[in-house]
């Protein structure tokens, strides 16, 4: 039987805390495995699952939410056109997460540590742009780091943003018993259809999570501002190994989900996304983080996962 993510692109590569290995699926081009020696980095799913609560996916051209699914257009000539993108989250009357969740990507590059993966935006309702994207996922010795390009092949500028959605681990770690920190000064304050409202200091609230909290004690769908730079997140265990989502100069946004009900896990186990994003929720609307591609223009954002297991923090 087929997968209903796609084809699986294994990557494997040796590194000093034993064999490094990620598998990424040809449907949204999800990371859905990594892994360094024994310790899950990520939350892994099953290949035969489709990808639990988004759960590894790539969102572009924009991650996170579009209120109503609305938003305008000025074109070069001034005329204001609205769009109106498909409703992907009925739940909030959203589009959420992006025009690729469903698409399945073309393999570009393949190497034993390596893979690349196309995909193409093509016009379309609530998005009249034709946007080229690859995607690259490489193994290294502390994680994996992953370059996305996004070009635009139309004739008018194109505005875009990235993101992804991976659940991290550390390891066999019980997830609820990790600290998390958020790498973050200013918390996305939201409506009740968790569309932005505004932005405040995280500096005396709850939501400073610069220190740590343990996730067991959180409950979170919740974006941040003024992240990083570099690191963005963390998951720490009691023996001090962590998992680090990182970012470039380009992610300074994450949003951070405490996910009780991850249909990989039983029920009652909590699992985290920490999202790295160029861009927070509605960007189409405020403009917070948006790119603007001219016709021809190429734009590459990085971000990685990085591990250190407690032998290398207490060494």
């Amino acid at each position: 039987m087929r997968s209903p993510t796609g084809d699986q692109y294994e990557l494997v590569r040796l590194t000093p805390h034993g064999e490094a290995r990620a598998v990424i699926t040809q449907l949204a081009a999800a990371l859905r495995e990594l892994r360094i020696g024994e310790a899950d980095l990520v939350q892994p799913y099953p290949e035969s699952m489709p990808a639990p609560s988004a759960a590894g996916i790539v969102l572009a051209p924009w991650p996170n939410r579009v209120r109503d699914g609305k938003w305008s257009w000025r074109r070069a000539d001034g005329t204001v056109i609205q769009q109106q993108l498909a409703i992907t989250e009925p739940a909030y009357g959203n589009a959420s997460h992006g025009l690729l969740r469903f698409t399945a990507y073309e393999l570009v590059d393949k190497a034993a540590d390596a893979v690349t993966l196309s995909a193409t935006i093509y016009p379309q309702t609530g998005y009249p742009f034709l946007v080229d994207t690859r995607v690259r996922y490489a193994l290294a010795d502390d994680g994996i780091t992953v370059m996305h390009e996004l070009a635009n092949g139309g004739e008018t500028d194109a505005p875009v943003a990235v993101g992804a959605h991976p659940y991290l681990r550390v390891g066999a770690h019980d997830t609820a018993t990790l600290r998390l920190t958020v790498n973050a000064a200013t918390h996305i304050d939201v409506d009740d259809r968790k569309n932005p409202v505004g932005e405040s200091p995280v500096e005396g609230t709850d939501l400073d999570l610069r220190a740590g909290r343990l996730v067991g004690e959180l409950d979170l769908d919740d974006g941040f501002a003024q992240a990083g730079p570099g690191d963005l997140a963390w998951l720490e265990a009691t023996d001090g190994s962590r998992t680090t989502l990182w970012g470039d100069e380009s992610v300074r946004f994450v949003q951070a989900f405490t996910h009780r009900s991850f249909a990989a896990l039983p029920a009652g186990q909590v699992a985290v996304a920490l999202e790295p994003m160029t861009a927070p929720a509605n960007a189409f609307n405020s403009g917070a983080g948006l790119k603007l591609l001219e016709p021809g223009e190429t734009w590459s954002v990085t971000w990685g996962i990085r591990y250190a297991p407690s032998t290398a923090l207490a060494g």
